[in-house]
C-alpha cells in the first residue's frame, strides 16, 4: 500500500492507495505552523481507524507548493514508516515521460495533473483545478506542458471581498437561481459563480482553439463539482487526478531506482 500526501495553500490531502485503487482520502487545514508530530498523530489515527497497520505501507509521495511545509511533512514521513519519501520536484522529473515547461517554476501539482492527465488519454488535454488558485495545465499527445493559466481560486475570491470589503459577508459557494442577485449573499453568489463558470467556460474554449478543437478538458479539485452546469465542458471530472498523478511519479522514481 502507498501513502500519497498532497500539500496545497488550503488543505493537505493524504490518500491511502492499495492495488485496486483509492482506499480512502482524508483532508486537513495545511498550517505552516503545526508541527510534525501533530500531522503524526492525525496520520496515525486514520490509519488505526482504517485498521491499516505502519507495516503494510510500502512507499510513500510526497508533493508540496508550501515551501515551509515540505522539511516538516518530509521529516514526518520519513520517521513514521522508516523511510524517506520520494518527493516531488525537478530532481525527479526527467524520470518522467513529460516535457516540462520551467520546471523550477511549474508546481508539483500542476505536474501530477499534466502526468495523470497524459497516462490516461495520451491526447491533448487542459486540466482545469478547482484549488485555491484556478489553473489550467494543457498537455500534449506527446507528453509536453504546453502552458498554464492561473486565476484566483472560487473559495479565494469570494474571502478577498469579505477581507477587503467591510460590509460583505463570506457566503457559500452554491450556484444562484438568477443573476440577478436580490440579497447580499445572492448577489456575492452571481458575481462570483455565475462569473466564474463564465471564466472557464471562455478560457477552455480558447485554449482548445489554440490548438485546433483538438483537445480534452478534465476537471479535478475539491471545488470541481461545485458549478454543475460546467459537468458537459468536461471529459471527465476526477476529484482524485492530482493524487493519481503524485502517485504515478512516485511509481516511475522507485521503478527507475529498482533498475539501477
Amino acid at each position: 500500500m502507498q501513502i500519497i500526501v498532497d500539500i496545497g495553500n488550503t488543505d493537505a490531502v493524504f490518500g491511502l492507495y492499495n492495488q485496486t485503487g483509492w482506499h480512502t482520502i482524508w483532508r486537513t487545514p495545511a498550517r505552516k505552523d503545526e508541527s510534525a508530530e501533530s500531522y503524526e498523530r492525525r496520520l496515525r489515527l486514520w490509519l488505526l481507524e482504517a485498521d491499516i497497520p505502519l507495516s503494510a505501507i510500502k512507499t510513500t509521495v510526497l508533493s508540496s507548493v508550501v515551501p515551509d511545509l515540505t522539511p516538516t511533512m518530509r521529516g514526518m514521513l520519513t520517521e513514521l514508516f522508516g523511510f524517506a519519501p520520494v518527493v516531488v520536484g525537478p530532481g525527479v522529473y526527467p524520470l518522467l515521460p513529460l516535457e516540462i515547461l520551467r520546471p523550477h517554476e511549474i508546481g508539483t501539482d500542476l505536474v501530477a495533473n499534466a502526468l495523470a492527465a497524459y497516462m490516461q488519454y495520451k491526447r491533448n488535454c487542459v486540466v482545469v483545478d478547482f484549488g485555491t488558485a484556478l489553473t489550467f495545465t494543457t498537455v500534449s499527445d506527446k507528453g509536453q506542458i504546453l502552458g498554464v493559466a492561473i486565476a484566483p481560486g472560487l473559495k479565494t475570491a469570494i474571502r478577498s471581498l469579505f477581507a477587503n470589503t467591510a460590509q460583505l459577508p463570506e457566503v457559500p459557494i452554491e450556484v444562484p437561481s438568477s443573476a440577478l442577485g436580490t440579497s447580499t449573499t445572492h448577489a456575492i453568489q452571481a458575481g462570483v459563480v455565475l462569473g466564474y463558470e463564465g471564466l472557464v467556460r471562455s478560457l477552455v474554449a480558447r485554449i482548445q482553439a489554440e490548438l485546433a478543437g483538438d483537445c480534452l478538458a478534465v476537471a479535478t479539485g475539491g471545488l470541481s463539482q461545485r458549478i454543475p452546469s460546467l459537468n458537459d465542458v468536461f471529459t471527465a471530472i476526477v476529484p482524485s487526478l492530482t493524487l493519481d498523478g503524485i502517485r504515478l511519479i512516485g511509481n516511475f522514481v522507485t521503478s527507475s531506482t529498482d533498475r539501477l
